[in-house]
């Protein structure tokens, strides 16, 4: 082989290298302070075989009362209903996470109003670099500045809807304003605290919290009953996630 030809042969093999490592860093997801919570494109894809495979339930009209606690978790039951507990870690910037709500988020809602379960959502803001790392710490210190509720389940259904891809600039602070007015959220604080990000700090330090815990093995989402992780073909499934939480409450004597 030619010198010409070797060196044509090298760029080939470092071009090859440098868009296989371009497309593994795609798929790569990175927490905050340095920890990894890996979440492979397989999982996204099997996120979405789910929801194709299971028909999604039609959400009722009514929805059990949302409370935000004092750590930035929402909780969503029945008075009365403390257990089991089925706990939903989510990046709004995520894609698995959109898959998830669009396939079991009106399961998760109905089950919550008919008084099977005690559901309490964690966001949490996974990702580093940029774009999608700034865009997740906007979306969930914002959702920190709607106080539970009705108009809280609307806005956070909504930052999903309006999820940007990964590698462009999204949730700008104008439009999460604009969006939590649309969902009902009338505090006159609401605008102040979304455009000076007032909890971001709040929500760095409850994502390491959750970090530190060990409680994203798989990455996000992470969908806990009674803190036992369910597959991915369970949660992301409406009918085997409805009996799961059944059996649950069975054993737990909900009502």
């Amino acid at each position: 082989m030619s010198k010409a030809a070797r060196e044509l042969s090298a760029r080939e093999r470092i071009r090859s290298q440098r868009e296989a490592d371009r497309r593994r860093d795609r798929r790569r997801r990175l927490v905050t302070v340095g920890a990894v919570a890996a979440v492979a494109f397989a999982t996204i894809g099997g996120g979405w075989w789910y929801v194709q495979a299971g028909r999604s339930e039609t959400p009722g009209g009514d929805l059990a009362p949302v409370t935000m606690q004092a750590d930035g978790t929402v909780a969503m039951a029945r008075p009365g209903v403390t257990k089991p507990v089925l706990d939903i870690y989510e990046d709004f910037q995520c894609p698995a996470c959109q898959a998830f709500e669009r396939a079991s988020a009106a399961t998760v809602k109905n089950l919550a109003a008919e008084g099977k379960v005690k559901v309490v959502y964690h966001p949490v803001t996974i990702f580093r670099d940029e774009p999608a790392g700034p865009n997740s710490m906007r979306a969930s210190a914002a959702a920190r500045c709607v106080p539970g509720g009705s108009q809280w389940v609307a806005f956070h259904d909504r930052l999903f809807k309006e999820q940007p891809p990964e590698t462009a600039s999204g949730f700008a602070a104008a439009d999460l304003v604009k969006w939590g007015k649309e969902a009902g959220v009338t505090e006159p604080g609401f605008a102040s605290c979304v455009t000076s990000m007032k909890n971001a700090q709040a929500q760095a330090a409850y994502t390491k919290k959750v970090i530190d815990a060990k409680l994203l093995t798989k990455g996000t989402p992470t969908v806990r009953l009674d803190g036992a992780e369910l597959e991915n073909r369970i949660a992301f499934s409406p009918a085997a996630l409805r009996g799961a939480v059944l059996d649950a409450a069975k054993r737990a004597g909900t009502r």
